[in-house]
C-alpha cells in the first residue's frame, strides 16, 4: 500500500461494458455532454454522475441472477444522493441502509419500508423504532444486545420485528485496504460465528422477534469468488443447524455486497462467475436472495471535476494545486486509494507531479509523483471512479462548502445537489448561544 498505490502512470484503461466518459475530438465528455461546457455551467469542484453507467451496472448484476429469486438492495452508504436513489428505485432496486438518516433519505426518494433492509453494528433505540414504524423488510441484527433491544421496542409497539442475523463467517479475504475487510475473526461486524446458533435460539424465544433469515458481508473490493463461496457454505450449514435445533424455518439469505470494480488496470469483477457460484450453492435451498451492491453500481459512474488553480515547484517536487481537496474526496488520503487523474482537454504535454488541493493538511492529495497530463492553471482535471465514497464522505473541513452533484442523462444534465454557500456552513450555529443550567 502507501505511496506506490498513488503513483501509477495515467494510462487510461477502458473497462467494459459501457464507457460513460468518452473522449470526443480529444475532449472528455460525460455521455453526450462536454465536461468543459458543463464546468462552465455548474462550476467546480463538482461530482458528475452518468445515469447510463448506473443503469448498465444494475442490468449486468440483476440479469446475472435472473434464475434465482432475488432482489438487489443498493448499499446507500456508497452514494446517498436522492437523485441517485430515485434512479435506482426506477430500476427496481431495494435499499440497504445503516442509519436513521439513510432511512429518511430512502423515504424521500420514494421507497417504502418493504424495500429496505436495515444493517449496521450500532443501531440506536430511536433508529429501531423508526425501522419498525415504516415496516422495513429486515433488520439485520449484529449482536445479542441489539436483538434484546429490538424485541423490547417491537413489544412496546405491538408488532413483530422481521430479523435476519448478521453472522461473521470468519473467512480470510484479501482486499486493497484493511479497512474494507469485515468478515474475518475479531472484526466488529456481525455476530461471531460460534455464537450465532445461541443468538438464533434466543431470537426464537423472544415475543417481539420473527427470525426470517441470515445475513453476511465479508468486505469490499473482493475480486475472487472463493471467499464468498466459503462464507456462504458456512452460513448455509448454520442455517441447517438453526432449522434443525430451533424448530424454525428461515426463508431469506442476505449475501451482502463487495464485488470489486476497477480503479486502475484491475480486471472488473466476473459477475457471471459470481452469480454461477452463488447459484450452485443456493439454488436448491428455496431461499430468497438479497444482494447489497454499492460501489459496484456507482463507483465508475462518477468523476470529480476540478479546476487547476496553480502550479508550484518546491525542491524537487512539482505540484498541481486544484480547487478540490481532501474534504471533497478523502479516499486517496484515508485509504491510500488510486484514482486516475486526467486533463479534460489535454494540451499534449506530459509530466510528473503531485496533484493536491487547497486544504491545510499535508495529507491533502489526489495523486503523488504521478506521470500525467501537464496541465496549466485554469485547465480542468477529472478524477475518475469517484461515484462511490466521494461526496458521501465529504466534509466542511477548513470551512469549505461542499461541491455540487450533477446527473447526466444523454445530452441533458440536472443539478442533484446544489453547491453549498457560506451561509450553509453556519446555519445550525449560534454566535451568542443561550446558556442553561441543570439542577
Amino acid at each position: 500500500m502507501g505511496k506506490g498505490v498513488l503513483t501509477h502512470a495515467t494510462t487510461r484503461v477502458s473497462h467494459p461494458a459501457y464507457e460513460p466518459f468518452p473522449r470526443v475530438g480529444g475532449a472528455l465528455h460525460c455521455e453526450g455532454i462536454a465536461l468543459e461546457a458543463l464546468a462552465e455551467r455548474v462550476g467546480t469542484p463538482a461530482y458528475v454522475y452518468s445515469t447510463a453507467a448506473i443503469r448498465e451496472q444494475y442490468r449486468l448484476l440483476d440479469s446475472a441472477f435472473a434464475t434465482l429469486p432475488h432482489r438487489l438492495h443498493y448499499s446507500v452508504k456508497a452514494n446517498s444522493s436522492l437523485a441517485v436513489l430515485a434512479l435506482l428505485r426506477e430500476l427496481g432496486a431495494g435499499l440497504d441502509i445503516v442509519s436513521g438518516g439513510e432511512l429518511h433519505r430512502a423515504m424521500l426518494a420514494g421507497f417504502t419500508g418493504a424495500d429496505i433492509v436495515f444493517s449496521g453494528v450500532g443501531k440506536t433505540e430511536r433508529e429501531l423504532h423508526e425501522a419498525l414504524t415504516v415496516g422495513v423488510r429486515l433488520v439485520n441484527v449484529e449482536s445479542e444486545g441489539e436483538l434484546l433491544l429490538l424485541d423490547e421496542v417491537a413489544r412496546r409497539r405491538g408488532v413483530l420485528a422481521p430479523v435476519a442475523l448478521r453472522v461473521n463467517p470468519e473467512v480470510a479475504v484479501q482486499t486493497p485496504h484493511e479497512y474494507t475487510r469485515t468478515g474475518s475473526r475479531g472484526h466488529k461486524f456481525g455476530i461471531p460465528f460460534d455464537d450465532a446458533l445461541d443468538a438464533a435460539r434466543l431470537a426464537t424465544t423472544l415475543k417481539g422477534i420473527r427470525l426470517l433469515g441470515l445475513d453476511m458481508h465479508i468486505g469490499s473490493q473482493i475480486s475472487e469468488f472463493e471467499p464468498y463461496g466459503a462464507a456462504i457454505e458456512r452460513v448455509l450449514e448454520l442455517r441447517r443447524r438453526i432449522e434443525r435445533e430451533c424448530d424454525t424455518k428461515l426463508t431469506v439469505l442476505d449475501v451482502g455486497g463487495g464485488l470489486s470494480v476497477p480503479y486502475d488496470d484491475e480486471a472488473p469483477a466476473d459477475v457471471d462467475r459470481y452469480a454461477r457460484g452463488v447459484s450452485e450453492l443456493v439454488a436448491d435451498t428455496g431461499l430468497d436472495l438479497v444482494l447489497e451492491p454499492g460501489r459496484f453500481l456507482v463507483a465508475n459512474a462518477g468523476i470529480l471535476l476540478t479546476r487547476v488553480l496553480y502550479r508550484k515547484r518546491s525542491g524537487t517536487k512539482e505540484y498541481v494545486i486544484a480547487d478540490a481537496g481532501m474534504n471533497d474526496l478523502m479516499r486517496p488520503s484515508h485509504y491510500q486509494a488510486f484514482h486516475h487523474v486526467e486533463a479534460v482537454v489535454p494540451n499534449g504535454g506530459r509530466g510528473t507531479a503531485d496533484v493536491v488541493g487547497p486544504v491545510c493538511e499535508s495529507g491533502d492529495f489526489f495523486a503523488l509523483e504521478r506521470l500525467m497530463d501537464d496541465v496549466r492553471p485554469g485547465e480542468l482535471l477529472a478524477v475518475r471512479s469517484a461515484g462511490a465514497y466521494g461526496f458521501v464522505m465529504a466534509s466542511n473541513y477548513n470551512s469549505r462548502p461542499r461541491a455540487a452533484e450533477v446527473l447526466v442523462d444523454g445530452d441533458r444534465y440536472a443539478i442533484a445537489t446544489e453547491r453549498e454557500r457560506y451561509e450553509d456552513l453556519v446555519r445550525q450555529e449560534h454566535v451568542n448561544p443561550t446558556w442553561s443550567t441543570i439542577r
